[in-house]
């Protein structure tokens, strides 16, 4: 299915012609730019972390002096005009602020879930030396800059993980988390009194760390609010960049059109077990109640 493509000033909505059938392939017929990427939620009249998105274009506009052709009301506006072309499905839609001009354009297209058998099952990525050149702007450079790598996106490759000196960043279209289970030593846990004798705990807590790089990435909307879920849940937070090297009991990755993907392999090595675990799939419901609870009204 072809994407709808649209420059986006006062004016209106002006329809601009393209073949892509991908975001990634309308962002390459555009000029370099600022970009965010985003679905649509309750009928085409909510977005998570929606302000969020708009800021990843107008404060680097504003850092390098653009103006543009369009204010963040305005915006509010026309997108949600174009999010009722698709209805009943949500839209996927990505805002593109042009660095030569300011021009905003939106590309949109039906959201298409991932399956139920990918959250179920997990998925396998492959790793890449590959860092973003300005990582906490979302530049469409990028997007060109990593078209050989993207290739390897297919059924058996769900992400490509950007790597430098082996430590692991991000995906490429995503964050990425790594889980380690850590079972507090019994000896200083305090006793539990059951059945009139002095005993510990069978099932020690457990203090299980989420490890994810604070450096070097792009820091997503989605990313924020599994930090704070994890938090809530009693996890450890270990800010810095796994390494490829290392042993994880589980992995997952996040974005705003996917929320928690499960990993169960790394370049076809196991994770954990090879299976979706039991902290994946508890912040993966979490994640899901706090969409619904927190997402943003596109229209104030």
């Amino acid at each position: 299915m072809n994407i709808l493509a649209f420059k986006i000033d006062p004016t209106g909505n002006i329809q601009i012609q393209t073949q892509a059938k991908t975001l990634d392939e309308m962002t390459r017929e555009l000029p370099q730019g600022f970009y965010t990427t985003f679905s649509t939620l309750s009928d085409g009249t909510k977005v998570l972390g929606f302000h969020a998105h708009l800021q990843r274009l107008y404060v680097p506009a504003l850092a390098q002096g653009l103006a543009p052709s369009v204010d963040e009301p305005t915006l509010r506006t026309r997108i949600a005009e174009l999010a009722k072309l698709n209805l009943p499905k949500e839209s996927r839609i990505r805002l593109i602020l042009t660095k030569n001009d300011g021009v905003v354009y939106v590309g949109i297209q039906p959201f298409e879930p991932l399956s139920k058998q990918i959250y179920e099952n997990g998925v396998s990525v492959v790793t890449a030396e590959l860092a973003r050149e300005a990582p906490r702007v979302k530049d469409t450079g990028f997007i060109s800059a990593s078209t050989e790598q993207r290739k390897q996106l297919g059924r058996d490759v769900f992400e490509i993980l950007l790597t430098k000196n082996g430590n692991i960043l991000e995906g490429m279209t995503s964050n990425f988390y790594a889980i380690k289970y850590v079972v507090a030593n019994a000896e200083n846990q305090p006793p539990v009194h059951g059945m009139g004798l002095l005993r510990r705990e069978e099932n020690p807590p457990r203090n299980d760390i989420l490890i994810t790089a604070q450096d070097g990435i792009l820091l997503g909307v989605t990313r924020h609010a599994i930090l704070r879920l994890a938090r809530g849940q009693g996890m450890l937070i270990e800010y810095r960049a796994p390494k490829v090297s290392e042993k994880f009991d589980e992995a997952f990755l996040t974005s705003s059109s996917r929320g928690v993907v499960p990993i169960v392999s790394i370049d076809n090595k196991p994770v954990g077990q090879g299976r979706v675990g039991k902290w994946t799939q508890m912040l993966s419901k979490a994640y899901q109640a706090c969409v619904e609870e927190r997402s943003e009204k596109i229209i104030e």
